[in-house]
């Protein structure tokens, strides 16, 4: 049982750290997400101040025909656009018309920047530039601005501070949290593996919480209740079996034990000695009989395991009272079976095995109890199939009708027949894993009348 706790725990462990797994992939996607967007959101709004002032540029020293440099430089220096600036103006052939803090802005890279369109925007050194083309009436001049946005590049370092410390304590918040919520989830389990822990074999009839049968959780002690019930008609069948072979095994043998014993005290004659053995040989078929009915018995106890097809009543009907007849030769049994128009309305899903050996019992019965006939009828009531077995024996007192299906029980009125009082138990547990219907009827010293009804397969 420390194990299943230990597996237990692992679960809850395991859920944590999914749960921890799922929430840090989450944030760290939007994070990124964040951070791409927050990124090309202040690019784009730099892009446009590099922009302005391409186009401010060219304007002031292409369109006007007199520029004061120093002015220019004085303005471009005083107005703000991101730290270590550089400002190009050239021509077509490459010479420089104006120039502010051109370090970075070579020939070179003059040439390899210039592109067929208006404006092309470029990035060196982690700063962002602008190759921006001119048109004047016949003047055609090429403004480069490079500046480092220093704002967004702060911007950005306190986000990532921020995003970082966020995601830390986001994934200690889910820990905790899922930490909690897995071990309030596998409670239910816990309490499951606790109240297993009390069942034993002697507590059987014990039964997990099912709650309202929804969840996993509740539909796994449902399946367990299930188990339960099955494992506790599987040891109630073992002990009904050993207590009903002891009981009633015990004495038979013990009595041909010590019937041989006293005979083999002494000599006897050939015809004494087949006297004897055919005695043990009547006495180990009764006890086989016994045995047969015990383990009959203990098969319609086990009625999860039979297999049902569908078959026709009144062969069974037959079957049972050709055995009976070789039984009881000079008895007659009269059978009645109204055929219906359609064939199929005599067909019922059945074992047909244990049915026709519970219909032969009480048809047994009905033969040894009366020395009169024996009446067996089937007719159709209602969509059911009705079985009435009856006779004019001996009947069942009043008093004791309520118990003739309790194993090795017998009427008083038939201590003088012999029998072990299996029969109509094994009857009613077989009517009862057929889903049979059982009444009986019995006046003392007139007969008595068993009806059995069936559900129609169709």
């Amino acid at each position: 049982m420390k194990k299943r706790f230990r597996i237990a725990s692992n679960i809850k462990i395991r859920l944590a750290f999914q749960f921890m797994l799922v929430v840090a992939g989450i944030l760290v996607f939007f994070t990124l997400l964040i951070y791409y967007f927050t990124y090309t959101s202040h690019r784009e709004k730099f892009r446009d101040s590099l922009m302005n002032r391409a186009m401010s540029t060219a304007i002031i020293t292409i369109t006007r025909h007199e520029v004061d440099t120093s002015l220019l430089r004085k303005i471009h220096e005083f107005t703000f656009l991101g730290q270590k600036q550089e400002i190009i103006v050239a021509d077509t052939n490459s010479r420089i018309l104006y120039s502010f803090n051109a370090e970075k802005l070579t020939e070179s890279v003059l040439l390899s920047s210039l592109r067929p369109g208006t404006f092309t925007f470029f990035t060196m050194e982690g700063k962002d530039g602008i190759c921006y083309k001119f048109n004047y009436k016949d003047k055609t001049a090429y403004v480069f601005v490079l500046a480092y946005d220093n704002t967004r590049a702060d911007y950005l370092k306190e986000l990532r501070q921020i995003l970082f410390w966020g995601i830390l304590f986001s994934l200690w918040l889910s820990v905790l949290f899922s930490y909690l919520f897995s071990r309030k989830a596998i409670q239910p389990i816990t309490e499951i593996i606790d109240d297993v822990k009390a069942i034993n074999s002697s507590s059987l009839n014990s039964r997990l919480d099912e709650g309202k049968g929804k969840d996993e959780i509740e539909r796994l002690a449902m399946t367990f209740n299930e188990m339960l019930a099955d494992l506790e008609v599987a040891f109630k069948n073992q002990e009904d079996f050993v207590s009903n072979a002891s009981h009633e095994l015990r004495t038979p043998l013990s009595v041909m034990i010590a019937e041989s014993d006293y005979f083999l005290t002494r000599e006897h004659t050939p015809d004494e000695y087949k006297e004897h053995i055919s005695g043990l040989i009547r006495d180990n078929k009764k006890l086989n009989s016994q045995l047969n009915s015990l383990l009959h018995l203990a098969q319609a106890n086990r009625d999860n395991k039979i297999r049902f097809v569908p078959v026709r009543l009144d062969e069974i009907i037959y079957d049972a009272v050709h055995q009976v007849k070789g039984k009881y030769p000079d008895r007659k049994i009269i059978t009645k079976i109204r055929f219906p128009e359609n064939e199929n309305d005599l067909i019922i899903s059945a074992n047909a095995g244990l049915l026709s050996i519970g219909l032969k019992n009480i048809i047994e019965n009905a033969c040894k109890f009366s020395n009169e006939d024996v009446n067996v009828e089937l007719l159709i009531v209602d969509h059911h199939i009705r079985v009435i077995v009856s006779d004019s024996g001996i009947g069942i007192p009043p008093d004791e009708i309520n118990s003739i299906y309790n194993p090795f029980t017998r009427a008083s009125n038939a201590k003088f027949k012999s029998g072990f009082g299996i029969g109509l138990s094994l009857v009613a547990k077989i009517l009862e894993v057929h889903e049979a219907g059982l009444e009986v009827f019995s006046t003392e010293n007139e007969g008595t009348r068993f009806e059995m009804e069936f559900n129609q397969a169709n």
